[in-house]
């Protein structure tokens, strides 16, 4: 059994949700707000969000979003030319907010 349980610790098994971060653990509550406030239809989906944000952004590679559920926001991140910028886009209307420079 110790044997077993070590195997677990060695590959991450049992300690990965035991390290995880603040910042982590707000992200996955962030997620869980989001999942729910799609599913009450107070939120648009993420995929609606992009389809409207990605083709705006040129050549800029996106890189992925993250939701905000005290700003009920998007934010999307993007690199071009080694900078990196984030579009943050109203969760609820999908109207942006904010560009970075």
């Amino acid at each position: 059994m110790k044997h077993l349980l070590a195997s677990f610790l060695a590959f991450g098994l049992v300690a990965g949700p035991l390290l995880a971060t603040p910042a982590e653990a707000q992200r996955r509550t962030d997620q869980g707000e989001a999942r729910k406030e799609m599913r009450a239809g107070n939120i648009m989906r993420a995929r609606e969000i992009e389809n409207r944000i990605v083709p705006s952004m040129g050549d800029a590679e996106y890189l992925g979003f993250d939701y905000d559920s005290t700003a009920m926001a998007y934010r999307l991140k993007f690199i071009k030319n080694g900078k990196v910028k984030f579009v943050d886009v109203d969760a609820r209307t999908g109207r942006v907010l904010r560009r970075s420079r």
